[in-house]
């Protein structure tokens, strides 16, 4: 074949001497720390791109949402069925601090509850807390068979289903609305909220299996850094960042 007819023969061979270059090596990881009223600090970590120019690493991190089971943030299998969602609101060196965003039970824990022969009572109110937090809280609770009960069922009637969800909703809005967040999460964890629904609906209806079934944030308060570190308490270390062994390739005749 003619070299004249044919351009690509002058030019050479296509892809000559490009580079690989792999995309882990313009990241950095960071730490993610749970606020103080957890026992493990270190929920995980997260990676972000490198600061470059006028891109910067903490405006991407800022925001992000990470979820762990309460199993793990306190050593407690018997509390795994507990769900918290943390967000990133501010970066200290290596570290991103995080706070409330939500919190659920696990699905497979709310269809164990749910069962024949028994009513199922469902509450939800919104609340502001003493910090500025807008909650949404969502209530479950179930009907219990009385002491010496013969019969098979404890379905309760409408009128009294109408006032244990009056009290929840009663509870529910003093409970929140005289604490901040810090200590609400503090009241989630042991349950207390629901133990105070049982025991004042027990005059009522029986209840039993009572929880705060979800929590979520219908409006956040304008972020304050100095509360945000104070919740953390003292950060003991800067983070540590995972070390990479990858060298970049040299270049390649051919690819």
């Amino acid at each position: 074949m003619t070299i004249g007819k044919n351009k690509r023969l002058s030019k050479g061979k296509k892809g000559l001497k490009k580079k690989i270059i792999d995309p882990f090596s313009r990241k950095d990881w960071y730490d993610i720390r749970a606020p103080a009223v957890f026992e493990t600090r270190v929920v995980g970590k997260t990676l972000v791109n490198r600061s470059q120019g006028t891109r910067n690493a903490i405006d991407y991190l800022k925001g992000r949402v990470v979820e762990a089971s309460l199993g793990d943030l306190n050593k407690d299998e018997e509390q795994a069925y507990r769900k918290f969602k943390l967000q990133v609101n501010e970066v200290v060196g290596r570290n991103c601090l995080t706070s409330f965003h939500s919190m659920s039970i696990t699905t497979d824990k709310f269809r164990s509850l749910v069962k024949k022969w028994q009513t199922l009572i469902e509450a939800t109110v919104d609340v502001k807390t003493t910090d500025g937090y807008v909650l949404r809280l969502f209530a479950i609770a179930f009907t219990k068979r009385r002491a010496n009960q013969v019969k098979k069922t404890t379905y309760a009637q409408t009128a009294q289903i109408r006032d244990i969800r009056k009290k929840m909703y009663e509870i529910m809005t003093r409970e929140a609305s005289s604490s901040s967040m810090k200590e609400l999460m503090q009241k989630f964890i042991p349950e207390s909220i629901g133990r105070e629904i049982e025991k004042a609906c027990q005059s009522i209806y029986p209840l039993q299996n009572v929880y705060i079934r979800k929590c979520k944030v219908v409006k956040f308060p304008k972020i304050d850094t100095q509360k945000l570190l104070e919740s953390h308490g003292s950060i003991e270390d800067t983070g540590s960042k995972v070390k990479s062994d990858f060298k970049e390739p040299e270049v390649q005749a051919e690819v």
